[in-house]
């Protein structure tokens, strides 16, 4: 059987699985549609919550990054993971005390201000705009490699089989819908791992393959790695940090505080019975996104050995080995079919500078003299870092049912993560600003339909974002991030720990935070209307904060965040009595209310 009609049959299996899932647990009330009922054991909702939070970013993108940065893009996994420990220890049991629907919803009550539910509405919804994007392009590039339908149709598609399991089933259906996709995308990931690991080290736990020595040689992994990435002009694969120490700290922690922040990962804590499984829950989805995130070092060392395997065929192999050799590179004629595959989709890129038709792949920005000697005139191969997983099992020549499964786990991730979103925006709309702003006198009928409405609405805006990308979507997941670090986390950590804050700190708060982030981040990317301006300029430049990016200004914008609450909240009236009583209240977690959307007063 041909390999595009395995793909088919894997992929078009576990879409019948989703769909019949959904037609199962199809919501029939409000509550159903929002947290699933408040009824979802902590294993299943830690499953279902590592389905949601491992996105195509995850999925697709992360060992990717980490094969071209090294050892600094461990930023991702301490900074992701991390995440998780700040929801359990300092979130989920508080939030799910207060026992309400949604973020807004709790900001909102908490703050006895509609005008700061209106705002975390705003900063929730753009969030999660962004990070959609991304999740509906991985949808596309997904299925127009390994279905051989083009991008659109391929966007179309996953709007469909999304529609069908996250309109009629709302949380409830989604929640036992990602406990599908957490199985597939899990096997998918590891699968090929074991089967990588075991060629190249002979060792079946990628894992401990990482650290093990190479097959046929007395040499490691990571030390062989080491040699050759130095070899083509890079930096020592095991050492290499992005930018200033300054930079990687700052980032790590925006990623963390983002994660912590992010709506349609908090909403999963509501699903759940009690107090105590909103935190069992996040130490189970820790468990199972710990099996993805501790193989993603293994599966991207290993991929980039593979690729330079391929490439260079005697770097690996040789101890001595001239790179520079005539004959040391492959040539573009003798090119191996999985490159052939990938090149149609344009994330894989050969242009034959010297015109020697010989592939030279290395970094051109080194000072190394022996590249030009060579008569190398620059870098002729792009490989997009979205593709190091899903070429992962070609580049080792796996069985064509490995090749089909990755791309039905890299569909699972996208799909699910994309579920997650839609329905904190479609919550958002329907349930904070229609029910509890708008029109209070909404019957919970009429609410279930706006949701479901809501919910299409916002899977076409998904869909069309997916096709039509804004020019900043390579950057999409890191700013929504930085808007969840800086405008979400710390109203939610303020509304918690700080019983004076008061509604005019928290609603300054928010604002100033997302709008120094959306600055430095628009800025940097020269996205405002008035073309040639150098807004950075005025503060000396690109990235002249201290040297920091602008994927990790979210942690400035959320230290800008808590100093304006505060200020603001000095000098305005003192929050109200009650609402001090009630913040003290839900910082005792003994038991919680039912997740009816009523007030925990």
């Amino acid at each position: 059987m041909s390999l595009q009609a395995i793909t088919y049959l894997v992929v078009g299996a576990t879409f019948a699985l989703y769909i019949g899932i959904a037609i199962w647990a199809r919501a029939g009330s409000t509550s159903e549609f929002y947290v699933a009922g408040g009824g979802v054991h902590p294993i299943v909702n830690g499953m279902a919550t590592g389905a949601d939070w491992m996105s195509a970013a995850s999925f697709i993108s992360m060992a990717g990054l980490i094969s071209n940065m090294g050892y600094g893009g461990g930023l991702f996994l301490m900074g992701w993971t991390g995440g998780y420990v700040l929801l359990a220890m300092l979130l989920a049991p508080y939030l799910r005390k207060f026992g309400k629907f949604t973020v807004p919803q709790f900001v909102g009550d908490r703050f006895y201000s509609k005008g700061a539910s209106a705002v975390a509405v705003l900063c929730l919804i753009t969030a999660s705009v962004t990070y959609i994007i991304g999740q509906m392009t991985g949808v596309g590039v997904a299925f127009s490699r390994f279905l051989g339908v083009s991008n659109t149709t391929g966007i179309f598609v996953g709007m469909a089989i999304v529609f069908m399991y996250a309109v009629f089933g709302g949380m409830k259906g989604i929640t036992y819908t990602q406990v599908a996709q957490y199985c597939v995308l899990i096997l998918a990931y590891t699968i090929p791992a074991i089967f990588i690991s075991l060629q190249l080290t002979g060792n079946p736990i990628p894992q401990l393959g990482l650290g093990s020595d190479l097959v046929g040689g007395d040499v490691s992994l990571l030390s062989k790695l080491d040699v050759i990435v130095q070899e083509l002009g890079f930096s020592k694969y095991t050492t290499a940090l992005p930018g200033s120490k300054l930079n990687y700290f700052v980032y790590t922690v925006s990623l963390m505080i983002g994660t912590a922040g992010l709506p349609h990962v908090i909403v999963r804590f509501f699903t759940v019975p009690k107090v105590k499984d909103a935190r069992a829950s996040a130490g189970w989805a820790l468990v199972f996104i710990a099996i993805l995130y501790t193989t993603a070092p293994a599966v991207a060392a290993m991929a980039k050995i593979n690729l330079f395997r391929t490439l260079n065929p005697g770097l690996v192999s040789s101890a001595n080995y001239d790179v520079t050799a005539p004959d040391a590179q492959i040539s573009y004629d003798e090119r191996p079919d999985w490159m052939k595959r990938w090149e149609v989709t344009g994330l894989l890129k050969f242009e034959d500078k010297n015109g020697d038709g010989r592939i030279q792949y290395y970094n051109d920005k080194s000072k190394d003299p022996k590249f030009a000697a060579a008569g190398w005139a620059g870098n002729e191969l792009t490989v997009n870092a979205d593709i190091i997983v899903l070429a992962n099992p070609e580049i080792a020549l796996l069985p064509n049912w490995v090749i089909a499964l990755v791309a039905a786990g890299g569909l699972a991730a996208a799909l699910s993560t994309a579920a997650g979103l839609l329905l904190a925006i479609s919550s958002a709309i329907s349930h904070d600003l229609m029910k509890n702003i708008f029109a209070p006198d909404m019957s919970e009928k009429g609410e279930l339909m706006a949701g479901k409405i809501a919910m299409a609405c916002s899977i076409v805006v998904a869909g069309y974002l997916g096709l039509n990308p804004p020019g900043f979507a390579a950057g999409t997941v890191a700013l929504a991030f930085g808007i969840a670090a800086s405008s979400i986390f710390p109203a939610l950590m303020m509304g918690i720990f700080n019983k004076k804050m008061n509604k005019e700190g928290a609603i300054a708060g928010m604002l100033s935070g997302l709008f120094v982030t959306l600055f430095y981040v628009f800025a940097h990317k020269g996205l405002f209307f008035i073309k040639g301006t150098d807004y950075l300029g005025l503060i000396g430049g690109a990235n002249s904060f201290f040297g920091i990016t602008p994927e990790a200004f979210g942690a400035i914008g959320a230290l800008v965040n808590f100093a304006v609450a505060y200020v603001v909240s000095k000098i305005t009236p003192e929050c109200p009595e009650h609402i001090q009583h009630l913040v003290e209240n839900v910082r005792i977690p003994r038991g919680a209310k039912a997740v009816d959307g009523s007030h925990a007063h």
